[in-house]
């Protein structure tokens, strides 16, 4: 193959990854023909079709998944290596992306990278906020962010916060109309505000821990968000009970605006681990980002 197709197999990658020539073609810079016309031109230099199309979305074929599984990962060696002679210049630079959850965006990255950032002008990042877990090397980011019990053995981890309290969280208003739950079964007889876990496209069951016993609870109520920040919002407006991180309900809280209940039942997980792949080779950009958000006290 000619070497002027090396920018048709990235315009593939991006179509395939996103699935998608709409965004594919916003995350090359190129317009949505244009795109289309690269594709259509590769699968006619190679004779097969590469790509399914249909009206609402786009997936590989076989061979265009066999394409993807061995032309990806070394599109991204020669960009690693790249990267790596481009830190032999003075000052660390490039793009760092980043996967985290709502609430560890909030409170731990942007606080801590809003320091450091100005020090460093060519480094540029960008964070993408969501509940789901993604594959990092799949999905082209550098690092990610989540609770520390819930990450993969096979990755380097750096803490970045101390261990997280959950609470479960009414107004005032809600709990003028209904009465105090002080087991975690009494809340089959509450409105309760659930998360839809992005990764596996279920509701997530509310975990409570009380000495020795450990147990999980499907809640029922109105409203479903895939995101934590609605809820405190609804829990704010009284549409029901909330399962939040206690750092997010805390001012609330302080203000008299929600109350807690089950506080004794309501559990501690690891806090926030920075985590990325243990083979990945760390640019100065990267190393620069870890030791701002390295947790002083504990890391594992």
């Amino acid at each position: 193959m000619a070497k002027n197709s090396y920018n048709d197999l990235l315009a593939f990658i991006a179509v395939a990854r996103e699935q998608s020539f709409t965004r594919a073609a916003a995350q090359l810079g190129v317009s949505q023909s244009a795109l289309s016309h690269l594709i259509r031109a590769l699968e006619a230099k190679m004779g097969v079709r590469l790509l399914t199309r249909t009206t609402r979305s786009v997936s590989p074929t076989e061979a265009g998944e066999r394409l993807m599984q061995n032309i990806a990962p070394r599109f991204q060696e020669i960009e690693a290596e790249l990267l790596a002679v481009g830190e032999l210049r003075d000052k660390p630079a490039g793009t760092i992306r980043i996967t985290a959850s709502e609430n560890a965006a909030d409170t731990v990255l942007w606080p801590r990278l809003a320091k450091v950032l100005p020090e460093y002008p060519q480094i540029k990042v960008e964070i993408n906020a969501e509940s789901r877990f993604v594959d990092l090397v799949a999905e082209r980011y550098d690092m990610g962010v989540r609770l520390g019990g819930d990450l993969a053995r096979d990755m380097t981890t750096v803490r970045i916060s101390p261990d997280l309290r959950f609470v479960i969280v009414g107004s005032p208003a809600y709990f003028a109309k209904r009465p105090i739950p002080f087991r975690p079964q009494d809340l089959a007889d509450h409105d309760c505000i659930n998360l839809r876990l992005m990764s596996r496209g279920e509701l997530y069951a509310w975990e409570f821990k009380k000495g020795k016993q450990q147990i999980s609870v499907r809640v029922d109520g109105l409203l479903v968000f895939n995101r934590t920040k609605p809820i405190l919002h609804a829990a704010l407006a009284g549409f029901g009970l909330g399962y939040l991180p206690e750092d997010m309900a805390a001012p609330d809280i302080a203000k008299g605006r929600l109350r807690t209940v089950l506080a004794d039942w309501c559990p501690t997980f690891p806090g926030y681990h920075l985590y990325y792949p243990s083979r990945r080779h760390l640019s100065r950009a990267m190393t620069v980002l870890i030791d701002a958000l390295r947790h002083p006290e504990k890391e594992v």
